[in-house]
């Protein structure tokens, strides 16, 4: 059985990848309450994806529930990344992903995580 781990090394952190994924050269879909943007770019990493997790404050004002609904992302992402990783190793590619959590309400995890299944079975038929 492999480990589900989510290392900070699969984290996005370069703000010049970030930059270049929202200035019109990431792609993107919703699959309501996420929408996530891709970006096909070589990283300094032996992972073949990047990812971060983004929640409006705008939607969302207090810190502890942003914090919340990143966390279920987070886990909900670590529990189904592994097929998404078996496709792009053997492809070759690697990848940067924002997924921005776009709903009013805060949803259970077992929606996020259903929501999350679909968008990286989608993902993987893009890339």
């Amino acid at each position: 059985m492999e480990k589900k781990t989510f290392d900070t090394s699969e984290r996005l952190k370069s703000r010049k990848i970030i930059e270049r994924i929202f200035n019109r050269e990431g792609k993107s879909f919703s699959n309501y309450p996420l929408r996530v943007i891709w970006l096909e770019t070589p990283l300094d990493t032996t992972f073949p994806v990047q990812i971060t997790f983004s929640v409006s404050k705008k939607k969302f004002k207090k810190a502890v529930n942003r914090n919340r609904i990143k966390r279920l992302m987070r886990e909900a992402y670590r529990l189904n990344k592994a097929k998404l990783y078996a496709s792009l190793s053997a492809q070759e590619k690697q990848g940067a992903i924002i997924i921005i959590y776009a709903a009013n309400e805060e949803l259970s995890f077992q929606e996020i995580e259903s929501k999350m299944k679909q968008a990286l079975k989608r993902l993987r038929r893009i890339v």
